[in-house]
C-alpha cells in the first residue's frame, strides 16, 4: 500500500450509491446484482441501491485510488465527476451523496441543501422556466359516500343520490362546520317563515271556527306569499337534486320529495287563483282545500333531517383527524451544528431533527442520540411508554416523554407510517362491502315503485274515499312521495363501514376496504407464520456448545467474526450475542454465503464454516452422534442449531432462539374460545416448529414449507370449506396472505406482505387480530340492523302513508308527519352507526 493512513483501504471496494471506501470484510451491509455482490457503508445506501441499482450502476466511477489520506478519499474525488446542477442556486450537486432531492415531472432534481429544496418543491415553475399546470389538490376532491366513483373538485351534491360530497382525502386542519352552519341558518329561515303559514293554516281548526271573513282573503295570500318563500327557496336544493337524478337516470330521495312538494305547491297555487278548475271531488263546504301548510312543513322538516344527518355524517371523519392532528407541524432540524424550526413538509430524508421532551415526532426515523421514553399508544393503543436509546425506530405522531432525542429521517411525507394509516383508513371508508349489493338491487327499482304506490293509492282514494275524494287522494299521494326514503337503504352500509374503519385504526387494525370488514367476521381457520408472527422475529443467542478442544469464547469469536458480514436475522444474533458477552470478533476475510446452507470464510488464518448438517457434509466434515443429540436437544426447546466446523472439523454448535411474542399465548386463547381453529406454518425445520407449537396448543403445524408451499396449505383449507384468515410478516408470505379469505399482514414486516394483505396490524400483535375480528362481526351486525331497519321503515310506512289502515282505525297520515318520519329514517339509520366508535374489546 503507498501512503494511506487506514490500512483497510487495501481491500477496499467503493460504495456504489455514496463513492466511501468500503471493506467488504467488516461491513454487514451488502447486496447482490446481476452476479456481483455490492458492499456499502451503510443501510440506507444499500436501501437506495436496492430501490434502483440503475441509477448508480449507470455511472459507476472507477476502483478506490491507491493514494489515500482519509480512507475514501480517491472515490469520493472521482464521484464529483459526475455532478448535476441545482437548479435553485445553480451549484454542483453529488446526486449520490445529498440527501436534498423532490421527483417533478417525472424527473428527480437534486440540491445542495434543504433550504434550496424547500424553494423548489414551494415554485418549481420559478426555476424550471415553466408554469406547470398543477395537480388538483386531494384535499379539494370531494366524494360520495354511497357512490365513491362520484368525485369533483370542490363541494357539491351527488348527481346519483343527491347527498352532499364529502372530501376525498381527510384534513387535519379544524373543521368549522360551514356546510352544516349553512344548513343550520337554512332551518332557522325555514322555520321563521314556515311556523306564520303552520299558524294561519291550523288556527281556525285549533280555536274551532274560521277567520273572519274580512280578513280570510288577505290571510290567503300571506299564506301563500310566505309558503311560496320555503318551497321556492329553502326547497330548492331539493328540486335541483331531483331533477339533476333524472338525467343519468338515477331517482333518489330528492326525486320523490321534490315530486310531493312540487305536486302539493303547485295544486295549491292553482286552487287559489283558479279554483273553478276543480271538480267537485276537490272541494269541502264548496271551497277547494289547499295545502300550502304541508308543503313548507315538508321542506322544514327536511332540511332539518338533512341537517341532522349531516352534522352526525361530519362525526364518522373523527377517528381520522384525531389520527391526522398526531403529526406536529414544524420539526426541529439541524444543521452545521445550529438548530432551526422549519415546517414539516420542509424536511427531508436525511435530515437530523432534535424532539425535545413532550414533543411529538415529525416523522418516521431512527434514533441516533438520547435516550427517552416514547408514547406509543397512537400505534398500540398501550398506554405505557417504550423505552428509546441510539439505533430504535421512531414514528411520526408518537410523543416524546422524558429526554431528548436526535433522529434520522427515514420517511417523511405520505411515506410515514401514519400519513400511510390515515390513507388505508380513508380508502376503506370509500369502499363498498358485499352486502351493500343488496340495497343497491332494491334502490334499483324502489324509486319507480314508490311513485306506482303513490298512483293507485290516489287512484284507490278518487274511487272508493270519502269526500272530498280527489282532496284526499292527493294527501294520499303526497304522503307516499315524502315517506319512501332511499336514503336510509343507502346509508346503511356505507356509514357502518366509515365509522368501523375508523375505529379499527384507533385499534391498531387497518381494513383495506369494506369487503375485508365483513369476510372476517366469517373466518373459522386462522393460519400463521411463525417467525415475525407467533414469535418477535429478532432471534437472540441461545447456547454455545463446544464439542472440541476449543473455549467457548473462542467458538463464539469465530462465529461472530464469519457472521458480522451477513444480514440474516440468525447472523444478528450471533453478532450481538458476541458483542452483549464483550468477545472480541476479528476480521473475516473470503467470506461466502451459500444459500440455504451456511457461510465460510477465513479468520485467523483458519478455514471456519457455519451452517446446516448439509454444509458440513458437502466439506467433507463428519457428524457424530453425540453433536446430532445435543442438536436435537436444543431444537426440542425451540432453537435453531448450526453447526460450527474450524479447518476441517467439528468445533461446537451455536443455537439461536426466536422468544415468543409476550402476548401471543393469551391472543391464541381468546382466539380459540371464539372457534377458531390455529394452523401454524414455518420454513424452520420440524423440531423447532413442534416445540414452539406444544408451548402455544396450536392445533396444525406444517414444517419446512417453502412460500408455494405455505399458499398451497391454504387453498387446501379453503377447499375443505374453511374459511381461511392468514397473517404473516415476511415476503415470503405473500402468496398465502394472496390466496387466503382475509390476509392479515403484522406491521413491523415487510411492504411485500402489508400489499398482499387485506388487514395490517400496526404494531404486529396478535391481540389485534382479535380485535379486528370483534369489530368486523359488530360492523356487520350494525350493517344488518341498518338493513333491516331501512326495510322495514318502508314496508310498513308506505303502506300507512296509502292509506291502508283508514277502512280499520281511521287512520290518514299527514304529508308533514310522514315528512318527519322521513326525515328521522336517516337519522336514526347513521346514529346506530355511530355506536360502532363506543366499541369495547
Amino acid at each position: 500500500m503507498s501512503g494511506c493512513c487506514h490500512a483497510s483501504v487495501e481491500t477496499a471496494e467503493r460504495d456504489p450509491v455514496c463513492g466511501m471506501a468500503v471493506d467488504p470484510a467488516s461491513t454487514p451491509h451488502h447486496a447482490d446484482h446481476a452476479d456481483r455482490t455490492y458492499h456499502f457503508c451503510g443501510a440506507r445506501c444499500r436501501e437506495r441501491f436496492l430501490a434502483s441499482p440503475h441509477e448508480y450502476l449507470d455511472h459507476q466511477p472507477g476502483p478506490a485510488a491507491d493514494d489515500c489520506c482519509h480512507g475514501h478519499a480517491g472515490p469520493v474525488a472521482n464521484a464529483h465527476a459526475h455532478t448535476v446542477k441545482d437548479p435553485v442556486c445553480g451549484m454542483d450537486v453529488d446526486p449520490h451523496a445529498t440527501p436534498h432531492r423532490a421527483e417533478h415531472a417525472g424527473r428527480t432534481w437534486y440540491f445542495c441543501s434543504a433550504r434550496c429544496r424547500e424553494r423548489f418543491v414551494a415554485a418549481p415553475g420559478d426555476f424550471l422556466g415553466e408554469r406547470a399546470a398543477p395537480a388538483p389538490d386531494p384535499g379539494a376532491i370531494y366524494t360520495c359516500p354511497m357512490h365513491p366513483e362520484v368525485r369533483q373538485v370542490g363541494p357539491g351534491d351527488c348527481p346519483k343520490c343527491g347527498m352532499a360530497l364529502e372530501p376525498l382525502a381527510p384534513s387535519a386542519e379544524a373543521d368549522d362546520g360551514g356546510e352544516v352552519k349553512a344548513l343550520a341558518r337554512r332551518f332557522g329561515w325555514l322555520v321563521a317563515l314556515t311556523l306564520p303559514v303552520l299558524v294561519l293554516a291550523m288556527g281556525p281548526h285549533v280555536v274551532g271556527h274560521p277567520w273572519p271573513m274580512r280578513w280570510a282573503g288577505v290571510l290567503g295570500w300571506i299564506e301563500a306569499l310566505l309558503a311560496s318563500v320555503v318551497v321556492l327557496w329553502g326547497g330548492a336544493p331539493f328540486f335541483r337534486r331531483g331533477w339533476r337524478s333524472l338525467r343519468p337516470w338515477s331517482p333518489n330521495m330528492y326525486t320523490l320529495i321534490a315530486l310531493g312538494t312540487g305536486v302539493a305547491w303547485l295544486y295549491s297555487v292553482v286552487a287559489l287563483l283558479a279554483p273553478g278548475l276543480f271538480p267537485a271531488g276537490f272541494r269541502l263546504h264548496g271551497r277547494v282545500g289547499v295545502y300550502f301548510e304541508s308543503a313548507a312543513v315538508i321542506v322544514a322538516l327536511v332540511t332539518l333531517g338533512d341537517w341532522l344527518e349531516l352534522r352526525a355524517r361530519r362525526r364518522t371523519g373523527e377517528a381520522l383527524k384525531a389520527l391526522l392532528g398526531l403529526a406536529p407541524k414544524t420539526a426541529h432540524r439541524l444543521e452545521h451544528g445550529h438548530e432551526h424550526e422549519v415546517p414539516l413538509e420542509a424536511v427531508g430524508v436525511g435530515d437530523l431533527l432534535r424532539v425535545r421532551p413532550g414533543e411529538k415526532v415529525p416523522v418516521d426515523g431512527v434514533a441516533i442520540e438520547g435516550e427517552s421514553h416514547v408514547d406509543e399508544s397512537m400505534l398500540t393503543g398501550e398506554p405505557m411508554p417504550v423505552a428509546k436509546a441510539a439505533g430504535d425506530r421512531l414514528t411520526a405522531g408518537t410523543v416524546n416523554q422524558d429526554g431528548t432525542l436526535v433522529l434520522r429521517a427515514e420517511k417523511i411525507g405520505g411515506e410515514t407510517m401514519l400519513a400511510q394509516i390515515v390513507a388505508l383508513v380513508a380508502q376503506a371508508q370509500r369502499s363498498r362491502a358485499p352486502l351493500q349489493r343488496v340495497a343497491d338491487r332494491v334502490a334499483a327499482w324502489f324509486v319507480p315503485a314508490v311513485v306506482a304506490v303513490a298512483a293507485l293509492a290516489f287512484a284507490a282514494w278518487a274511487v272508493f274515499g270519502p269526500e272530498p275524494r280527489l282532496a284526499h287522494a292527493l294527501i294520499a299521494a303526497v304522503s307516499v312521495l315524502i315517506i319512501a326514503c332511499p336514503c336510509a337503504l343507502g346509508l346503511a352500509t356505507p356509514i357502518s363501514i366509515m365509522v368501523a374503519s375508523g375505529r379499527g385504526a384507533q385499534a391498531g387494525a387497518l381494513f383495506r376496504d369494506a369487503a375485508a370488514i365483513e369476510a372476517l367476521h366469517r373466518v373459522d381457520t386462522l393460519v400463521l407464520d411463525k417467525t415475525g408472527t407467533l414469535t418477535e422475529g429478532r432471534p437472540t443467542l441461545r447456547e454455545v456448545v463446544a464439542v472440541g478442544g476449543l473455549p467457548r469464547e473462542r467458538l463464539l469469536a469465530l462465529a461472530a467474526a464469519l457472521e458480522r458480514a451477513s444480514e440474516h436475522p440468525l447472523a444478528r444474533a450471533i453478532v450481538a450475542g458476541a458483542s452483549d458477552e464483550g468477545v472480541t470478533v476479528a476480521a473475516a476475510t473470503g467470506f461466502r454465503a451459500l444459500t440455504g446452507r451456511g457461510v465460510r470464510g477465513q479468520v485467523d488464518g483458519s478455514e471456519v464454516a457455519l451452517g446446516n448438517a448439509r454444509l458440513l457434509e458437502e466439506l467433507g466434515v463428519p457428524l457424530d452422534g453425540a453433536a446430532t443429540q445435543q442438536a436435537e436437544r436444543l431444537r426440542g426447546d425451540g432453537a435453531t442449531v448450526m453447526f460450527l466446523a474450524v479447518d476441517g472439523a467439528l468445533a461446537g454448535l451455536i443455537a439461536v432462539a426466536d422468544r415468543i411474542k409476550a402476548d401471543t399465548p393469551a391472543a391464541l386463547d381468546t382466539l380459540r374460545r371464539e372457534g377458531l381453529r390455529i394452523v401454524m406454518l414455518t420454513g424452520d425445520n420440524a423440531t423447532t416448529a413442534q416445540a414452539v407449537a406444544r408451548q402455544l396448543r396450536i392445533d396444525e403445524v406444517h414444517a419446512d414449507v417453502s412460500p408455494a408451499d405455505k399458499a398451497a396449505v391454504v387453498e387446501r383449507l379453503k377447499r375443505e370449506g374453511r374459511r381461511v384468515a392468514m397473517a404473516g410478516d415476511g415476503i415470503n408470505d405473500a402468496p398465502a396472505l394472496a390466496a387466503a379469505d382475509v390476509g392479515i399482514a403484522m406491521g413491523g414486516g415487510t411492504d411485500v406482505a402489508m400489499e398482499s394483505a387485506q388487514v395490517t396490524l400496526v404494531k404486529g400483535e396478535l391481540s389485534a387480530i382479535a380485535r379486528a375480528r370483534g369489530l368486523s362481526q359488530a360492523t356487520v351486525r350494525n350493517i344488518r340492523q341498518n338493513l333491516f331497519f331501512a326495510f322495514v321503515y318502508n314496508a310498513v310506512g308506505v303502506p300507512v302513508a296509502a292509506g291502508v289502515l283508514y277502512p280499520v282505525l281511521g287512520v290518514v297520515l299527514s304529508p308533514m308527519v310522514a315528512a318527519l318520519a322521513m326525515s328521522l329514517s336517516s337519522v336514526s339509520v347513521v346514529t346506530n352507526a355511530l355506536r360502532l366508535r363506543r366499541l369495547r374489546f
